[in-house]
Parts: structure tokens; C-alpha cells; sequence
């Protein structure tokens, strides 16, 4: 089977970089294969992808050595525009990377490129929205869709060529449980149906592990595992705990092996070791909800002019120091809701009640980026909480997806008056489980100084670990509002990985190995 993709001893480094993003890789992918490309923030991971699509270093400048080779391509001898033919490519950040107004233009765009006839792109269009779930969006502005709604027109983009290799840099960021599931079988489907090789890098491993072949891992710009992804599972529990997926964290914590690679085999394990009769997982979160609502929302609509209705009738009151998670699948309204709590954007109908300033952190963190040096966009003591402290001179467009959005919170916290309230929109985008987790005791810090926290995101564990009540929108209204037990435990797709497989007993690794402990079968 011949090479879709070569790294030969290849190395990059940013200009400006102190250190080098790439050091000294050497790798090939088999045509045909499906990988994983896993580690840490800034492990990496985006710099490998897009010197396989010939972005480094024709467009990023910087210095490389080595050999990049894509289906024959090498990156010194053929340019993006070439390597585009074989190759397609979806970037950290989508929003970057559409470039026309309407949807059905932009997916068309590398059709006609192309040179096909209107007959085939009109088709080529029709099929991949089809594919993807988009065909609704084809005749709306590219302006007006939510974050994982562009997401997925930009991968439609990438992908209508039927290109041989498709390189994609975190694709479902900011899709909801149902849309990020359907994707990946759906890159499984073309992988095993048409051959197409899949590279894919992601932090939340467990919602493509069971669909790949391989896993390949870096950590400071070199490789360091190369495995089946059951052998990468093991080598993560031993070398890399951060990489485990949930619920191979909650079998290491009990003292179990091998782990699963999916919630099937997790289930089927599961069955042979304990004898299951547990009760739902229970939240003792208490909040004096006397006080002065930190934010409440009146029977609040927003009907655009000759467009959908974003808000309809919608209430909710959050109390001083309560962290809420926001979730529903996308275009459900969370973003628009945030908006409208931050004053950026009015109601048609209804009222909102403030408790004080409201902090906003949108989807993109570039939008908080205005200076050359990371030093100067905040002040220390916030770098510092934000874990940047080392990073004040460097670009601080050439950080990492995960720092860059570190940074952007900084900025939106930084000052003396502390906020009656922050909204965070999708906050953990490009960030691996070590930031989740030092963002999660960031929220706590806040709500414990007695701010709320609104947090709207598609990452059950995150929701689990970071908020004690879960609000689930869709089409604009609030049809659940419960705590994060009520809402993640009893489910499948808002959910999590943990209570899929305890069928809602247990939410957290932590929680589920102690739960399996007390009711283990004897060996």
C-alpha cells in the first residue's frame, strides 16, 4: 500500500520561536488509514497538519528542514494550491478560513476552482451538505451562522473535492454531541467506502478512538507514541494521564486492564466485573437564591426581520456565585443568549436584569488579540492566573488554540472591578485536559468570590467537572434546567462518556471507579 503522507526528519519553527514546533518528526500514513493525532496543547499537533497541507512554512514563514511529502507532493516543490488537489484541510479556527459570503458559495468555491461544470458542482454541493446536515444553511449568510454551524460549512468546503487525504484540526470543537458523533462515522464511512486517509487531531479522544487505527501522539514537537489505539490507552495510563479518555481514566483509577477504547466495549467489560444495581448520581449544590439575582432573563425573544426567531419567550435567573453550564445542539441560541447578557445585543420583546458588569468571552479569541506582544494585552497578575507567565513577548497570533484562549479570558477578567457575571462561549476550544481542569478551578475561584458563571459548551465532562447546574436550550428556549446529575447522568448524548457506561450513576472517572469498587464481582 503506497505513503499518503511522509515526514522525514522534518522540523519547524515559528518565526520569532524560541523553541521549535516541530523537532525532528519522522512518520508515514499508509493510504487508507484513520489517525489520531493526540497531545497536549501546543504539543505540536496543528503545526504537523498544516505543513502537511503546505500552509508551513509558505504561509507562516519561519524556518524548516526536512522532507513533507503529501500523495507525491513534497512541500518544496508544490505549493498549497497543488497539494489542495489531494489534499483537504479544516483549520483550528473556521472562522478563519471562510472567505465567502453566502454558504452554498463558499462550498462551491473549490469546485469551480476545480474547473467543474455548473452540473458538478451544483451536485458536489448537494451532496456534501446533505452529508454533513447543512442543507438547510445553503442560501444563509456565512455571517449569521453559530460556531459549529461554520465549522461545519468550512469541513463541507474541505471535503467537496473528495480529496484522497483529509487533514482536519480539531472538527468538532464546537459541535454539539449529535452533529460530532454523526461526523465522525461519517469520516469512518468515507475512509472505509472511498479510501480517503484521515488525519485527525483532537483532545476529547473518546468520540473518535473507536473509529481509528492508529494513534500517533506528540509532546513537545516530537513523536513519542505510535499505536494501536488500545497500546496508545495503556502507554497514556503509564506515561500521559492527561491523554486517557474518561473512562480509560476511570478503569486505571480502579485497578482494571486492558481499557476500553469505546463505550460498547466499556459496557461489555463492565458486565463482567461488577453486579450493577446503583442509583442515579445525586448533586448537593445549595445556593441562597434570596439574594439579588446575579442575571435574570424576562420572557426575552429575539425575532430577526424577515428571519428565524434566535429567542423565544425565554427565562432564566441565575443566582451571585452559581456556575451554570449552557448546552444545547448548535444553533439552539446559547451564543445569542450571551449576547444579549452582555448588552451586545437587545431583545425584541422581554427584559434583562443585570446584577452589575458582564464579562463576555466569545468563540473567538482571536477578537481580544489587538497588540504584537502577549505582555501587553493583560496584566501580570492575570497571565499569571491564566498560566502565560514566560509568554510576554511572544506573538500572540502564533500561540497555541489553548492559549490563545487562556489569554483571551485574561483579558476579559483582567481590571479591579470584579464582575457580577462571566459568560464564556464555548471557552474550551483547543484546549487538552490539563487547561479544562485548571479552567474548571478558575470558574470555582470565581463563583466562590461570589461572580456567576455562565458557560456555554458542547464538553459534558467539562460541564460536569466545572458547573453544578446544567441549562439545556433548543430553538431558543429552556426545556431543561436541572443540576449537572439531573441533566449529563441519564442521557446519551448530553451525557457523559462516564454516564453512558454507568448508566448515569457516576459522572467523573473519579466517581465511577469508586462506584465500581464498592460493587465488584470476586474474582
Amino acid at each position: 500500500m503506497s505513503d499518503a503522507l511522509r515526514f522525514e526528519s522534518v522540523s519547524y519553527r515559528y518565526p520569532g520561536a524560541l523553541r521549535p514546533a516541530l523537532d525532528g518528526v519522522s512518520l508515514t500514513v499508509e493510504a487508507g488509514s484513520f489517525v489520531v493525532l493526540a497531545g497536549g496543547s501546543a504539543s505540536g499537533k496543528s503545526t504537523l497538519l498544516a505543513a502537511a497541507a503546505g500552509l508551513v512554512p509558505h504561509a507562516q514563514g519561519g524556518e524548516l528542514s526536512g522532507e513533507v511529502e503529501v500523495c507525491g507532493l513534497t512541500i518544496r516543490e508544490n505549493g498549497p494550491a497543488e497539494r489542495s488537489a489531494v489534499c483537504g484541510y479544516l483549520a483550528q479556527d473556521p472562522e478563519t478560513q471562510v472567505l465567502l459570503t453566502t454558504v452554498r458559495g463558499e462550498i462551491a468555491f473549490p469546485l469551480e476552482n476545480a474547473g467543474l461544470g455548473p452540473a458538478e458542482v451544483a451536485r458536489g454541493v448537494e451532496e456534501v451538505s446533505l452529508a454533513l446536515g447543512i442543507a438547510p444553511l445553503l442560501d444563509r449568510g456565512t455571517a449569521e451562522l453559530s460556531g459549529g454551524e461554520l465549522q461545519r460549512v468550512a469541513l463541507a468546503a474541505a471535503m467537496a473535492r473528495r480529496p484522497a487525504v483529509l487533514l482536519l484540526d480539531e472538527p468538532t470543537s464546537q459541535l454539539d454531541p449529535v452533529a460530532g458523533d454523526e461526523l465522525i462515522w461519517l469520516l469512518r464511512r468515507l475512509n472505509e467506502e472511498w479510501g480517503t486517509t484521515i488525519v485527525l487531531a483532537e483532545h476529547r479522544l473518546e468520540r473518535c478512538l473507536a473509529a481509528a487505527d492508529r494513534v500517533i501522539a506528540l509532546e513537545g514537537g516530537q513523536l513519542v507514541c505510535d499505536a494501536a489505539p488500545s497500546d496508545f490507552l495503556a502507554w497514556a495510563g503509564a506515561e500521559a494521564p492527561p491523554l486517557q479518555t474518561p473512562v480509560a481514566a476511570m478503569w486505571r483509577a480502579a485497578g482494571w486492564t486492558p481499557a476500553p477504547t469505546g463505550v460498547r466495549d466499556a459496557r461489555i467489560d463492565l458486565s463482567g466485573r461488577v453486579s450493577r444495581n446503583w442509583s442515579p448520581a445525586t448533586s448537593s449544590a445549595t445556593l441562597d437564591r434570596r439574594a439579588k439575582p446575579a442575571l435574570r432573563l424576562r420572557s426575552v425573544w429575539h425575532e430577526l426581520r424577515d428571519g428565524p426567531v434566535l429567542l423565544r419567550a425565554l427565562d432564566l435567573t441565575i443566582a451571585p456565585g452559581e456556575r451554570v453550564a449552557l448546552m444545547g445542539r448548535n444553533g439552539a441560541g446559547k451564543s445569542t443568549l450571551m449576547r444579549h447578557a452582555a448588552g451586545l445585543s437587545e431583545p425584541t420583546r422581554g427584559r434583562i436584569d443585570r446584577g452589575g458588569r458582564v464579562g463576555l468571552l466569545l468563540q473567538d479569541p482571536g477578537a481580544y488579540l489587538l497588540h504584537e506582544r502577549v505582555g501587553d494585552e493583560a496584566s501580570t497578575a492575570a497571565l499569571e492566573a491564566a498560566g502565560l507567565v514566560g509568554y510576554e513577548d511572544r506573538d500572540p497570533r502564533r500561540l497555541s488554540g489553548g492559549e490563545r484562549q487562556r489569554l483571551a479570558l485574561a483579558i476579559v477578567l483582567d481590571g479591579d472591578e470584579r464582575p457580577a457575571v462571566v459568560c464564556l462561549d464555548e471557552p474550551t476550544r483547543g484546549m487538552d485536559r490539563a487547561d479544562k481542569a485548571a479552567l474548571a478551578g478558575r470558574v470555582a475561584e470565581l463563583a466562590q468570590a461570589g461572580t456567576a458563571v455562565l458557560v456555554a459548551t458542547h464538553d459534558p465532562e467539562f460541564a460536569a467537572r466545572a458547573c453544578d447546574r446544567v441549562v439545556l436550550l433548543a430553538d431558543g428556549r429552556v426545556i431543561a434546567d436541572g443540576s449537572s446529575a439531573e441533566v449529563l447522568g441519564g442521557g446519551w448524548y448530553f451525557a457523559t462518556e462516564v454516564a453512558r457506561v454507568t448508566n448515569g450513576a457516576a459522572l467523573l472517572p473519579d466517581d465511577g471507579a469508586a462506584l465500581v469498587a464498592a460493587a465488584e464481582v470476586p474474582a
